[in-house]
């Protein structure tokens, strides 16, 4: 089934609009900490979520995903710290502003001997405008459960139930955390159509996820965090940005004389063997001419270069690096600036 902006419906006085400059922050939080007895979940954290658009949230397992996202949602109290969502502390929030959100957790939420009809309709009593039930459950193939209870269906299928609790008010932000963990790929594109779907609708979305495919296809903005702080944010364009300028990666035979491939380059260039046999060539720009006198050098001794490939840095491995150097002693993690982490 295709979706469309048309089948979400808009939200009453919104619409969706690209912003030149970064838009007003639907979540704001500013070094907020939280600690579990002797167990630090957030230590200090401050982000931003922009309004309007779909925010993956990316950590390691224990970064403190589920707790910043629970805090959010009124679910649990920071210790300390500053923390606005849509403008508003949110354990002072009215009736009527808690149902600007839609929240859906990893762990609870759903009555265990209700049915996914029950489930949704339950919850959608609570809105002015929800969504129309039966089409919601086709949306997410929840029709065919019929009778079967909540507790009784499969991992992905309650993973369904719980989003469709999340969306059914139409809400002006939707926090999900995991919200295709389980779900087979077909059921997992429909996801990804829903959310982006409520992304044109108006809707502001943060999304946890540990799938690195799923942030970079939906993600307008990026927050990375490590042992409960943020270590970098931005586009997946300004995260994967090789720090180096152009990379050049090309096979070869082990051991080449890499200054003397050097000399015959313009200046400007570092080149990396890492393992034998890989080479890495780095700069601010790499022309086809530069690529011409690599082969060109490599052929006059004999030497095959292949696989050459003109490349920046994919999501997962800057997630592994940025991660793996936040961790070290004495490494400074920024605020919501935009930087990462050195």
């Amino acid at each position: 089934m295709t979706a469309t902006s048309a089948t979400l419906g808009r939200l009453p006085g919104r619409a969706y609009t690209w912003w030149v400059t970064p838009p007003p922050g639907a979540i704001v939080l500013t070094d907020v900490a939280k600690s579990f007895g002797d167990t630090r979940a957030l230590a200090g954290l401050t982000c931003t979520v922009p309004e309007g658009r779909i925010t993956g949230l990316l950590g390691p397992n224990g970064a403190g995903k589920t707790t910043a996202i629970e805090i959010c949602a009124g679910l649990q109290r920071a210790d300390s710290g500053e923390v606005r969502v849509l403008g508003r502390d949110p354990w002072r929030r009215t009736a009527h502003q808690r149902a600007e959100v839609g929240v859906m957790l990893q762990r609870g939420g759903v009555s265990a001997g209700a049915t996914a009809s029950q489930a949704v309709s339950h919850v959608a009593r609570f809105y002015a405008e929800p969504w129309d039930v039966p089409e919601l459950l086709e949306r997410l193939s929840l029709t065919g459960l019929g009778r079967t209870t909540f507790r009784r269906m499969s991992g992905g299928e309650q993973q369904r139930v719980k989003l469709a609790c999340a969306m059914v008010g139409r809400p002006r932000l939707l926090m999900l955390d995991e919200p295709t963990a389980g779900l087979d790929p077909a059921t997992k594109r429909e996801v990804w159509q829903l959310v982006t779907d409520a992304r044109d609708a108006g809707a502001t979305v943060l999304l946890s996820t540990h799938a690195m495919a799923e942030a970079e296809q939906l993600s307008d903005h990026l927050v990375i965090i490590s042992a409960g702080r943020c270590v970098a944010s931005g586009t997946v364009a300004d995260l994967t940005a090789d720090p180096d300028g152009q990379t050049l990666r090309f096979i070869a035979s082990p051991h080449l004389d890499r200054q003397a491939l050097l000399r015959a380059l313009p200046s400007g260039f570092e080149l990396r063997e890492e393992p034998p046999g890989s080479y890495r060539l780095t700069g601010e720009r790499i022309e086809p001419a530069t690529m011409a006198a690599v082969t060109a050098w490599c052929a006059e001794r004999g030497v095959m270069a292949s696989a050459l490939t003109l490349q920046q840095r994919d999501l997962e491995q800057v997630f592994l690096d940025i991660t793996a150097e936040a961790k070290q002693p004495g490494v400074d993690t920024p605020t919501d600036d935009g930087e990462v982490a050195r």
